[in-house]
C-alpha cells in the first residue's frame, strides 16, 4: 500500500533543496534507496530471526545505517531526501562498510544510534556492545575497523544466560549514557565515557511487597521508556510490567547531562508556588525534598533566581539524598475505571500479556501506548503531571572517590500503597501517582493463533508525533490520534473525543497466515519540508520505501450543512448519467395553442380568401412547431448515432460473454450435480455419526459452572502469562544465587590467603623479635657491667673523700 501526497493540496512551489552530505559526490553514484545494490541482492535468511529485530538506524540528518547479520558488518549510506523529486529518496552507492575491532560473540537483534550520531548500540538478548563510528579507527582493505566495547560484561555476559536484557535505550539528554532494563528487575544507567563496566546508577525495582503478590507477572518487567521534554517528565523513567501495570521512577538524571535552564526554572518555581507554600504538611515536605534536590543537582538555579544570569544549559551534578530512596510510583490507574477493569485499569478487551511500551510527547500531552500479545494497543494519556517522590529513612548505597565525589549509586525502589479511588482533589505534591485518561483501545485484527503470541514493536513518527507505527508479524499499521485532551483544550478546539484512525501501511501476511516475522528492519524518515517516509527491510534483504501523507491529515472533513447528503448524492448520480437525448426532446413538442376563431369564420368556405388566410396561418403555426421539432430530433439522433452504436455493440459483446458463461455453466451443471449428491451423502453420514456419538454415555456432560469457567480462565492466564514470568523469575534468582555463592567463595578464599599471609608474617616477625631481643640482652648486660664499674668507682671516690687527711710531719 502506497500513500502519496496530493500535489494540488499545496499550491506553494517547492524549492529545490541541497542535501547535506559529507561524502564526496564525485566518487559516488546516487540511486533510489530500494534499488541500492545493498538491498537488491536477495539472500535467504539462514536463521529464524526474532520478531522484535530491527537492523536499521538513522542519525536524523543524512546517514542511514544497516547491520548485515550475515557478514556482521555495518553499512553506512548517505541519503538525499526529496532531491530531485520532492518525494524521492536517493542513497549513495557504494556504501561505506564499518567493522568491529573485536569479534562479536552474540547475534545482533537491534541497533540504535546515540543523539549526536557518534556511537552505535549493538543489542543482543544477553550481551551489549557499543561501536564508535568516528575517532580512532583503522582501515582493513576497504572496511573501516571501529573501536567496540562491551557494556556491563560482568552483569550481562556471565555465560549462564540467566539474566536477559529486555530493553536498552540511549538517554535523550546525554550522548554517553545508556539505560538498560534486565530480567532481574533492575534498571541500570551506564556512563560509557567514564566506565562501561560498572553502572553509574542502579535501581532495584520492587513493585509489590514481598509475599503480597499473587501473580508472577506483576514482578516481571517488560519494557521501559524515558520521558520527554515536559516538566518532570524529562527526569522520569516509565516502566511496564508483564501484567500491564505502568510504574514511574522520578527523578533520574544522568551525571553530567545538560538541560535547558528555562525548563528547570519552570519546575523550580512550580515547586515553590504549589508545594512549599501549601497548607498540607505532606505536600510541603515532598516539595521541600524536590527543591533541595534541584538546588544540589543544579546549583546555578540559585544564581538564576538572585542575580538573573542567563545560562541556556545547566549541567547536572552527581547528587543523591543520603537518607532517602526513590519511590516506584504506581501502578498508574485509569480515571473512572469500571468493573470491567482490574486493579490497575487493564481493559477486558486486551488479551494475553503486555509486550512493549511507548512514551510519546505530543505538544502538552504525555501519551502512553501499551501493546498486548493478543494484538491490541492500549492508548492512555497522563491526566496529571508527574512529580518526584522519595521514601525517607531508606538510604541508598553510594560509591565515592577519595574526594567524596559520588561515582555511582544503588537503591531499592519500593512501591507505596495507593488509594484505589481516582485522584481528583487537585492537590499537588501529595505523593499520589498521576492517573491515566483512556483514549482508545485499538484492535489490530490479527489472525488468532494458539501456538504463540504476537510481539508488537511501537515507533513514533519523526515528523508528526500524533502518528504511531505498530510493527508486527503481519506487517505495519499506522495509528493517528485525533483527540489530545490538553492540546485540544489549549488550542480551543472541540473537546469531543474522536477515535483514532487505523490504516494498514504494509501487509506481509500471505493468505492470512502470520506464522513468522517477515521484516528485519524499520525506521521513519522526514525532512524539514514536511515530507515523511517509512523504510522497511525484509528477511531477503529487500528494501521498501513508502511515502506517508502528512498534509491535512489531522483536519476534520468539512461538510456543507446547507445541502443535505441525500440531495448531494442524487445530484452526483444525475451528473454521472451520460446524456444521450436532451430532456426537451424527450418531453415532446410543445403544445400548439390554436387561436380561437370568430363565429363568422365558421360559415366561411375553405376556398374563399378568408378561409385560405386562416388555413395558411394554422399551417404555418403547425409547421413551426412539429417540423422544427422533427428536425431537432433528426439532428439529435444523427449526432448520437455513433454513441448509440457503441452502446449497442458493448451490450452485444456483454450479451455474447453472458451466453458463453451460460454455456460453461450448463457444461459444469452435471459435475455440480454429482458434487451436490456427494455432499448430501457426506452430510447424511456425518449426521448419522453425530447421532451415534450423542448416544454415547460420555457425551452427556453438563456445561461448566461459573466457578469452573473462572478457574479455567485463571488456568489459561497462568499458562499464557504467569508461566513465562515464573520461568524468568526463577532464572534471575538462580543467577543471583550463583553470583552470591561465587562472591562468598571468592571472599572466603581471599580471607584464607590473608590469614596465611598473616601467619607467615607473624613467624618472620617472631624471629626478628627474638634476634632483636638477644641483641638487646647483650647490650643490657654490657650496660649493666659498665654501670657496676661506674658505681664502684663512685663509691671508691666517696670513701676517699670521707677519710681525713693526716698532717705532715
Amino acid at each position: 500500500m502506497r500513500i502519496t501526497l496530493d500535489p494540488s493540496s499545496d499550491p506553494s512551489p517547492q524549492p529545490k533543496r541541497s542535501p547535506l552530505t559529507l561524502t564526496p559526490t564525485d566518487e559516488l553514484e546516487w540511486v533510489p534507496l530500494p534499488k541500492h545494490p545493498l538491498f537488491s541482492t536477495s539472500c535467504a535468511a539462514t536463521t529464524s530471526p526474532a520478531s522484535s529485530r530491527n537492523l536499521l538506524a538513522w542519525d536524523g540528518a543524512s546517514r542511514l545505517y544497516f547491520w548485515d547479520y550475515h557478514a556482521n558488518t555495518l553499512h553506512r549510506l548517505s541519503l538525499r531526501l526529496g532531491d530531485p523529486d520532492p518525494t524521492s529518496v536517493l542513497a549513495s552507492s557504494p556504501s561505506k562498510v564499518l567493522q568491529t575491532d573485536v569479534e562479536l560473540s552474540f547475534d545482533v537483534e537491534r541497533i540504535s544510534i546515540n543523539r549526536n550520531g557518534t556511537a552505535m548500540l549493538l543489542f543482543g538478548f544477553y550481551r551489549l556492545s557499543v561501536m564508535y563510528l568516528y575517532g580512532r579507527a583503522s582501515k582493513k582493505d576497504v572496511n573501516l575497523i571501529c573501536r567496540t566495547i562491551a557494556v556491563g560484561p560482568e552483569t550481562y555476559s556471565s555465560g549462564s544466560n540467566d539474566i536477559r536484557v529486555l530493553q536498552a535505550i540511549w538517554h535523550p539528554y546525554s550522548d554517553t549514557h545508556l539505560g538498560i532494563l534486565s530480567s532481574d528487575s533492575v534498571f541500570r544507567l551506564f556512563n560509557l565515557a567514564v566506565d562501561p563496566l560498572l553502572p553509574e546508577q542502579e535501581y532495584y525495582l520492587q513493585p509489590v511487597e514481598p509475599g503480597r503478590s499473587r501473580n508472577a507477572s506483576s514482578v516481571c518487567p517488560v519494557d521501559f521508556s524515558f520521558g520527554g521534554d515536559h516538566l518532570w517528565d524529562r527526569f522520569s523513567v516509565f516502566i511496564l510490567f508483564s501484567d500491564g501495570a505502568i510504574f514511574v521512577l522520578c527523578p533520574v538524571v544522568p551525571f553530567g547531562s545538560h538541560f535547558k535552564c528555562e525548563s528547570l526554572l519552570e519546575i523550580y518555581n512550580d515547586a515553590h508556588t504549589f508545594g512549599l507554600k501549601s497548607a498540607n504538611s505532606l505536600a510541603a515536605s515532598n516539595s521541600k525534598l524536590a527543591i533541595s534536590w534541584l538546588e544540589a543537582t543544579f546549583p546555578e538555579l540559585l544564581n538564576q533566581e538572585t542575580e538573573g544570569d542567563n545560562h541556556s544549559l545547566l549541567r547536572a551534578n552527581a547528587y543523591a539524598i543520603f537518607d532517602a530512596s526513590l519511590v516506584l510510583q504506581g501502578p498508574l490507574r485509569r480515571v473512572g475505571q469500571g468493573r470491567n477493569e482490574d486493579s490497575f485499569g487493564r481493559s477486558v478487551e486486551c488479551e494475553g500479556r503486555a509486550v512493549s511500551f511507548l512514551y510519546n510527547l505530543v505538544s502538552k500531552d504525555s501519551i502512553l501506548v501499551t501493546s498486548w500479545s493478543g494484538g491490541q494497543l492500549q492508548i492512555d494519556a497522563l491526566a496529571d503531571e508527574v512529580q518526584p517522590l522519595w521514601t525517607v529513612g531508606s538510604p541508598p548505597r553510594l560509591r565515592v572517590d577519595s574526594c567524596d565525589q559520588i561515582l555511582g549509586l544503588a537503591m531499592i525502589c519500593e512501591a507505596t500503597a495507593v488509594d484505589c479511588h481516582d485522584r481528583l482533589d487537585h492537590n499537588a505534591w501529595l505523593g499520589n501517582p498521576p492517573p491515566l485518561l483512556r483514549l482508545a483501545i485499538v484492535d489490530l485484527a490479527l489472525p488468532r493463533r494458539a501456538e504463540s503470541a504476537y510481539s508488537i514493536s511501537l515507533f513514533s513518527d519523526t515528523l508528526m508525533p500524533e502518528r504511531i507505527y505498530s510493527l508486527h508479524d503481519g506487517g505495519i499499521d499506522s495509528i493517528v490520534l485525533h483527540f489530545l485532551p490538553f492540546t485540544s483544550q489549549s488550542n480551543g478546539k472541540d473537546d469531543t473525543m474522536r477515535t483514532p484512525s487505523v490504516h494498514p501501511v504494509l501487509n506481509t501476511c500471505q493468505s492470512g497466515c502470520t506464522s513468522e516475522p517477515s521484516l528485519s528492519g524499520f525506521l521513519s524518515l522526514s525532512d524539514s519540508f514536511g515530507y515523511s517516509w517509512i523504510v522497511a527491510v525484509t528477511l531477503s534483504q529487500e528494501c521498501v520505501v513508502l511515502e506517508m501523507k502528512t498534509w491535512n491529515l489531522l483536519l476534520p472533513i468539512s461538510i456543507d450543512a446547507e445541502k443535505p447528503s441525500i440531495q448531494a448524492e442524487g445530484e452526483s448520480k444525475e451528473r454521472d448519467k451520460p446524456t444521450i437525448i436532451s430532456k426537451e426532446l424527450l418531453g415532446g413538442p410543445k403544445e400548439v395553442l390554436v387561436p380561437q376563431a370568430a363565429p363568422s369564420l365558421r360559415s366561411v368556405a375553405a376556398d374563399s380568401i378568408e378561409g385560405r388566410s386562416t388555413l395558411h396561418q394554422y399551417f404555418k403555426l403547425f409547421h413551426e412547431t412539429y417540423v422544427e421539432y422533427a428536425h431537432k430530433v433528426y439532428l439529435e439522433l444523427k449526432h448520437h448515432a455513433p454513441q448509440l452504436k457503441k452502446i449497442i455493440n458493448d451490450q452485444q459483446s456483454r450479451l455474447g460473454d453472458a451466453q458463453q458463461k451460460l454455456i460453461k455453466v450448463e457444461e459444469k451443471e452435471s459435475m455440480l450435480q454429482k458434487r451436490i449428491e456427494r455432499v448430501t451423502q457426506m452430510h447424511n453420514s456425518l449426521e448419522e455419526r453425530l447421532q451415534r456419538l450423542r448416544n454415547l454415555p460420555c457425551a452427556h456432560k453438563k456445561p461448566l459452572s461459573r466457578a469452573e469457567r473462572q478457574f479455567k480462565s485463571e488456568l489459561d492466564h497462568f499458562r499464557e502469562v504467569e508461566l513465562d514470568a515464573l520461568h524468568s523469575s526463577v532464572d534471575a534468582l538462580n543467577e543471583r544465587l550463583r553470583r552470591h555463592m561465587q562472591a562468598s567463595t571468592n571472599a572466603s578464599r581471599q580471607q584464607q590467603r590473608i590469614a596465611g599471609k598473616k601467619v607467615g608474617a607473624g613467624e618472620d616477625q617472631m624471629s626478628m623479635l627474638k634476634s632483636s631481643l638477644e641483641k638487646l640482652t647483650l647490650v643490657n648486660t654490657e650496660n649493666s657491667k659498665k654501670v657496676k664499674l661506674v658505681e664502684s668507682t663512685l663509691k671508691n671516690k666517696e670513701k676517699s673523700s670521707r677519710e681525713p687527711s693526716l698532717p705532715l710531719l
